[in-house]
């Protein structure tokens, strides 16, 4: 059964994935870029234009691709690619807080209300109890603004990638329904925590998001091929968005609104972009001793105990141990990627279609060919 999710809330744990089915057939011979090739292969018998990947030990990196990156051009699949990161989004906006906090501009155990005093101020929810590290790590208790309907149809059908939305608009928008637990409480999945968070650094640093990350994390990196844009147009070599309307019409989404995520899902980046981030992050590149072990406390984000949810990551138990990680879902791509503690093993993988279902069998497979790859490192 396929469970519909909050447009870009696919969080996808690789350990209840890992569980999900028996994977890609792989031979004893056969190296992670064999299984993760066989399993982008799936994917696109599953119904995916194109799929693509990365593998890397050390400073070793094979890539995978098969299908195509325009289905409607015929073009095929890049490994070099651009493409819609979505909710990996978050791991940049946390690392930013992070970096602020370290250079003594403020704590993540302030609140809301210290830095935004009205932008949580309800009958039924308040800044002041609710702190930054709370938006963070999703147990704010804050409910989820992307699948009203007053955002999530019109993103759906694409009706207007121009559209402005304010982040306190979107904010405010969650405010009307219920607290899903008290600040603290639990662990509850919300993209609102996020366009908090962004609101946040603007307050801290008197910049957009945007440019913190690029000046703090895409330009000391190198990393030439991820951006955080504010309009909805590309440029450069890109993956296209595909979205399955039904199983017979698919549209083409790759000019979609990024207003609407913002802070939550906005960024665009590559494989291997993606790939650098994600080592220079858990390794304490990015972040002092302090902030790194903030990054990995973790509060429980799964039933059984198997994922744990940090600062804009994830670490899941999988049969060959611990793995950070995280997920993508915006319109037209899913990504996903995993990384050793020590940043040296390491899996990317991207998927130009996206149409807002979680749990989808293009999903669970490209997610169990993924982790099986790593664990071939």
């Amino acid at each position: 059964m396929r469970k519909r999710v909050p447009v870009l809330g696919a969080v996808l744990s690789l350990a209840t994935v890992a569980l999900a089915g028996p994977g890609v057939a792989a031979a004893d011979t056969d190296t992670a870029a064999d299984i993760l090739q066989a399993g982008a292969e799936l994917g696109v018998s599953d119904g995916y234009p194109g799929v693509i990947g990365l593998v890397r030990d050390g400073d070793d990196a094979e890539y995978v691709a098969a299908g195509e990156a325009d289905r409607f051009k015929d073009v095929p699949a890049d490994p070099q690619h651009r493409f819609r990161i979505g909710s990996n989004t978050k791991a940049f906006v946390a690392t930013v807080l992070l970096q602020l906090e370290a250079e003594g501009k403020l704590s993540l155990d302030d609140t809301v209300a210290t830095w935004l005093p009205d932008a949580v101020n309800t009958g039924q929810h308040d800044g002041s109890t609710i702190t930054v590290r709370q938006l963070l790590n999703h147990s704010s208790g804050l409910p989820e603004y992307l699948d009203a309907a007053e955002v999530a149809l019109p993103y759906a059908a694409n009706l207007n990638p121009h559209q402005q939305y304010e982040p306190q608009a979107l904010v405010d928008i969650a405010l009307k329904r219920a607290p899903v637990g008290a600040p603290g409480e639990k662990f509850f999945y919300s993209n609102t925590n996020y366009i908090l968070a962004g609101m946040v650094i603007e307050a801290v640093t008197g910049n957009h998001p945007a440019t913190e990350i690029e000046q703090r994390i895409i330009e000391p990196l190198g990393l030439t091929d991820t951006s955080y844009p504010t309009e909805p147009t590309t440029d450069g070599e890109w993956m296209s968005g595909h979205f399955w309307a039904t199983s017979l019409l698919i549209r083409d989404v790759t000019v979609s609104n990024v207003q609407v995520s913002g802070a939550a899902g906005a960024m665009v980046s590559t494989l291997d972009d993606l790939a650098t981030f994600e080592r220079a992050l858990l390794t304490g590149e990015l972040l002092p001793e302090q902030q790194l072990e903030e990054l990995k406390t973790l509060v429980p984000a799964s039933e059984d105990g198997t994922a744990g949810y940090g600062l804009g990551v994830i670490k899941a138990e999988t049969p060959c141990g611990p793995v950070w990680q995280h997920t993508g879902g915006v319109l037209g791509y899913f990504t996903l990627w995993l990384t050793s503690d020590d940043g040296e093993k390491q899996v990317v993988l991207a998927a130009n279609e996206f149409h807002l279902i979680g749990g989808t069998k293009g999903q669970q497979d490209v997610g169990q060919a993924a982790l099986d790859a790593y664990c071939a490192l």
